[in-house]
């Protein structure tokens, strides 16, 4: 118990430290763009031919490296191995528990992790301000709400296999909403005068002066990782109501789980094929997703909470 609760400070610290610093970049990028804007309407409407020297160069995000690419975020990266030693340490016991606060912290991690890695190669903007706050209470919730004991050595061969392959389909359809959200904050900055307000969540997305990629870029990364989060689901939902008795000892009941999960999977599939036949896109994409993501929470998020918290039953 020891290590575990120095390793929760440690993952604890470092996301703090990501939020910290994020929130101190994104007060600098705002406080360089009024100086900016002042400078502008201070300038007469009449003047000279402009000088030939050169432009002040942008301010470089912390994230770019001397090249002109960019680097992976080192402190993040640290603040995803102690999270991930947290999620791990507890498999080296006979008695394995899993939950809904487990399953919520490995979810986060798997999507930061996926963040992390393309970081090299797209621009992050406010998702560190938005994760790491959420990041900083999974990685403790299951230390309150452990969830039910699997002893391992009496699982079935696919027990463990399922719930890895489940686990990443979270993490893998937790970062397809976060596209989506990404991309309705572009499209909120593109199209700023319309009657509508955003959502809270875009509007945190949408502030800002690190730029977005651009919306055909982030709907193209939107259908490539929701390809990857239906073959995962595919699998999860075959290997758990196909091998149901050998997994769970049980035959395969239709409970509102098995319900959702499947509805989830029909969600993803139909908006892959309505977007190869009928070229789907756009908003229709993005309420999609994010509507496959809340079935898919409600099918074993839900109720294990309201199981383990409300009901206070395991």
């Amino acid at each position: 118990m020891g290590i575990v609760l120095i390793l929760l400070f440690v993952a604890v610290g470092l996301y703090a430290l990501v939020f910290w610093r994020a929130l101190i970049h994104d007060a600098q990028n705002r406080a360089r763009s009024a100086h900016a804007a002042r400078s502008a309407h201070a300038m007469p409407s009449a003047s000279p031919a402009p000088s030939a020297s050169p432009a002040p160069a942008p301010a470089r995000s912390p994230a770019a490296s001397p090249g002109g690419g960019r680097r992976r975020d080192p402190l993040l990266g640290a603040a995803l191995l102690a999270h991930m030693a947290v999620l791990l340490w507890p498999w080296h016991e006979d008695v394995f528990h899993f939950g809904f606060a487990y399953l919520l912290s490995a979810t986060v991690w798997i999507a930061l992790v996926l963040i992390w890695l393309e970081s090299r190669h797209m621009v992050i903007g406010r998702l560190p301000v938005l994760l790491a706050p959420l990041a900083m209470v999974v990685v403790v919730l299951p230390q309150f709400f452990p969830g039910a004991g699997f002893p391992l050595h009496q699982q079935a061969p696919f027990f463990v296999p399922h719930l890895v392959i489940g686990t990443l389909a979270y993490g893998v359809v937790f970062l397809a909403a976060l596209q989506a959200l990404l991309m309705a904050a572009a499209e909120h900055r593109l199209h700023p005068r319309r009657q509508e307000r955003p959502g809270p969540l875009t509007a945190l997305l949408a502030r800002g002066h690190q730029a977005l990629p651009p919306l055909m870029v982030l709907e193209r990364m939107l259908f490539r990782v929701i390809s990857v989060a239906f073959v995962l689901l595919l699998l999860t939902t075959v290997s758990g109501n196909v091998f149901s008795e050998e997994i769970f000892g049980r035959p395969l009941t239709f409970n509102h789980k098995t319900v959702f999960s499947l509805v989830a999977t029909v969600f993803f599939g139909l908006l892959l094929l309505g977007r190869r036949l009928w070229g789907w896109r756009g908003r229709l994409a993005i309420r999609l997703t994010l509507g496959g993501f809340i079935l898919l929470l409600l099918s074993y998020v839900g109720s294990r909470f309201v199981l383990e918290v409300i009901l206070n039953r395991i």
